[in-house]
């Protein structure tokens, strides 16, 4: 086994004593740093290289954090006007996952790069903690680079937002199999919406 199914196999194990004093380490030092900032280097190379990270000129990392626990309803003094289908405010559950925020604040600030992947490096009692896998399209290493040079097209501008990351996909409830064909078409709705609109042919 190499260096990095080693690494592999020791955060399967996260409960372990070495891998729950290196995290905790680990967010005591996140905490004190900024929401988001570049990281220097990959926490988990193993993990990154496997999303499709490489040590090249015009990748880059960036670390960030987001809040835990579920969505809070954003109205002023918990009032909710309307009918009380719609009159909660704490127990509501955000639709997406929180890894799919974090790839969207880092690509909202970095607004030049692309949003390759991302991972999780660490949690604590508030803030889940990733590192965000980003690529610079204009640098001629990604350019020239036919393994990585789909992402310089300009249908990859704000994969994150767009929910197309690997995280925006499993909310969307996107794979392949027998398990996912009522979301062939884009979407549940849009698949729906196919299959109960009747579209009747004319001849003109």
């Amino acid at each position: 086994m190499g260096a990095y199914k080693y690494m592999e196999e020791l955060y399967k194990k996260k409960q372990s004593d070495l891998l729950r004093f290196l995290l905790r380490i680990r967010c005591w030092q996140f905490r004190q740093l900024t929401a988001v900032h570049r990281a220097s280097r990959s926490t988990r190379p193993d993990k990154a290289r496997r999303l499709g990270y490489k040590k090249k000129q015009g990748m880059v990392i960036y670390r960030t954090r987001v809040k835990r626990g579920g969505r809070k309803r954003p109205v002023a003094k918990g009032i909710c006007y309307g009918k009380p289908k719609s009159a909660g405010v704490k127990s509501l559950k955000f639709q997406r996952s929180i890894q799919s925020v974090a790839e969207e604040r880092v690509g909202r600030a970095c607004g030049g790069l692309r949003v390759l992947n991302s991972y999780w490096v660490g949690a604590d009692a508030v803030y889940k903690y990733y590192e965000v896998i980003c690529v610079d399209p204009a640098h001629k290493c990604i350019r020239r680079d036919p393994r990585i040079n789909w992402i310089v097209g300009a249908v990859h501008k704000h994969r994150e937002l767009r929910a197309v990351t690997s995280a925006g996909k499993k909310n969307r409830g996107m794979g392949k199999g027998h398990k996912f064909s009522k979301v062939i078409g884009s979407s549940r709705r849009a698949n729906w919406k196919r299959r109960n609109t009747l579209s009747l042919k004319r001849y003109r």
